[in-house]
C-alpha cells in the first residue's frame, strides 16, 4: 500500500522543507516516492532531463521558448523543442562556443552527425528546431547571418507502421483481471474501461473533469486536449458504474474538480504518463502477450477502431466516436480490417503451359 511510504516519509522528516533535506535525506524521499509510483502505475516512469540554459546563448534559447509558448503551443511539443536545445546547447558549451554570432555551418552539421542514428526521427526534429530558432534569433537581429537557410534539407518521411490491436476476447480478459477490491484498483478499472469503451486519449483521460459528466443527460462531453474539438459521447452503463464505483469507494477526498487522482497524498490529478503505465501493466498482469505490439493506452484507441471495423461500422461514425476532425484520420485503420480487405482480393491469372515449355528467351539468359 503506497500509503505506507507516506506514513514513513511523515514519521522520519515530518513536515521539514525538502529543499533543506541533505542529498541523502532527498534520494531517500525520491526512493520512497518512485516506489508508491510503481505501487499505483505498475511502471516507473522516466524522468525527465534537467535542463539548465546558462549563458549568453542558453538565454536566447529560454527567449525563443517564452516564444512559442506565446504562440499557443502544445506543452509536450515545447517539451521537445526545450530537449533539442538543450543538447545542442551542450555541444555549443564543449566546443567551447559562448556567443551566437561564433556559431557556423559546421557546428550544425556535426552535432546533427552525432545523434544517435537509431532514433531516425531524431535528427530531422533536431535540424527543424534549430531551423526556427536561427530564423527566430535573423529575425529579431540578434544573429547577423540567418543560419536556417545552411541547415541542409533531409529526406525523412515518417513512415506510418501498422496499428497496435488488441482483439476483443483480450480487452475483455483484461478488464476482468483488475482487483477491484482496492481504491486503485477501482480507479485502474474505470480509466481502462475509458480508453477501451471510448477510446479516450490518456490525455483527455487524466484531464476528465465532474463537470464533464453529465448524469442527467447519460452523457460524456468534453474538450480534446490534442485537437481542441469538443466530443460528446453516451455514458454507457458499464462505464459509468465503474466511474460511480471510484468516486464513492476508492477515490481520496479531495476538492480537486479533476476525476482521477493519484492515491497518495497530496492526492494531485493523475497524469496521462500514468495512465499509459496503468493500461501496460493491466495487460501484463492479465498474462496478455504484448510481444511486437504497442501497450499503452493509445493501443486500446485502435483497438476500438478495429472492432467496429470487424462490425462494419462506416468511417464517418467511427470518426465521429473517435473524436477526429475528418475521416482521413480514420483511413489509417483501414489495413488492420483484414475482413474488408479480403473482399478486395483480385485473382491471379493462370499461366499457359506453354510458358513452362519454352526454350530460350528472357528467363533462360
Amino acid at each position: 500500500d503506497s500509503t505506507i511510504g507516506k506514513d514513513y516519509l511523515l514519521q522520519e522528516f515530518g513536515n521539514r522543507d525538502y529543499s533543506k533535506l541533505s542529498k541523502h535525506e532527498k534520494d531517500l524521499v525520491r526512493g520512497v516516492n518512485v516506489l508508491c509510483e510503481f505501487q499505483e502505475t505498475g511502471s516507473l516512469l522516466p524522468v525527465k532531463e534537467q535542463t539548465v540554459f546558462d549563458g549568453s546563448i542558453g538565454q536566447l534559447m529560454t527567449k525563443y521558448l517564452s516564444y512559442k509558448i506565446s504562440l499557443r503551443l502544445k506543452r509536450h511539443t515545447i517539451d521537445e523543442k526545450e530537449q533539442h536545445l538543450y543538447r545542442f546547447l551542450c555541444y555549443l558549451n564543449e566546443q567551447r562556443i559562448t556567443s551566437v554570432n561564433a556559431i557556423n555551418q559546421l557546428h550544425v552539421l556535426y552535432f546533427i552527425k552525432g545523434i544517435d542514428p537509431r532514433f531516425s526521427a531524431l535528427p530531422h526534429m533536431t535540424m527543424r528546431t534549430l531551423r526556427g530558432f536561427f530564423s527566430y534569433l535573423y529575425n529579431q537581429h540578434l544573429l547577423d547571418i540567418d543560419l536556417s537557410g545552411m541547415i541542409p534539407k533531409d529526406n525523412f518521411h515518417k513512415q506510418a507502421k501498422m496499428p497496435s490491436i488488441y482483439s476483443q476476447k483480450e480487452i475483455e480478459t483484461m478488464l476482468a483481471a483488475i482487483d477491484r477490491g482496492n481504491a486503485n484498483g477501482k480507479r485502474n478499472y474505470a480509466i481502462v474501461m475509458l480508453a477501451a469503451r471510448f477510446g479516450l486519449r490518456a490525455s483527455d483521460i487524466a484531464n476528465l473533469r465532474f463537470e464533464n459528466l453529465h448524469w442527467e443527460r447519460c452523457t460524456i462531453k468534453f474538450c480534446q486536449y490534442k485537437t481542441g474539438k469538443s466530443l460528446e459521447l453516451p455514458m454507457l452503463p458499464e462505464v459509468g458504474n465503474a466511474i460511480v464505483d471510484y468516486m464513492k469507494y476508492g477515490r481520496p477526498k479531495s476538492n480537486e474538480a479533476f476525476i482521477f487522482l493519484l492515491s497518495r497524498s497530496p492526492y494531485t490529478p493523475i497524469h496521462s504518463g500514468a495512465i499509459t503505465g496503468i493500461v501496460h501493466s493491466s495487460l501484463v498482469r492479465a498474462g496478455i502477450s504484448i510481444d511486437n505490439r504497442k501497450h499503452g493506452s493509445h493501443s486500446l484507441r485502435h483497438s476500438l477502431a478495429g472492432i467496429l471495423l470487424e462490425k462494419g461500422t462506416i468511417l464517418p461514425i467511427i470518426s465521429e466516436v473517435l473524436g477526429h476532425k475528418n475521416t482521413e484520420s480514420v483511413k489509417f485503420y483501414l489495413r488492420i480490417d483484414l475482413k474488408s480487405l479480403r473482399q478486395c482480393t483480385l485473382e491471379v491469372p493462370s499461366v499457359a503451359v506453354s510458358f513452362y515449355g519454352q526454350k530460350g528467351g528472357y528467363f533462360y539468359e
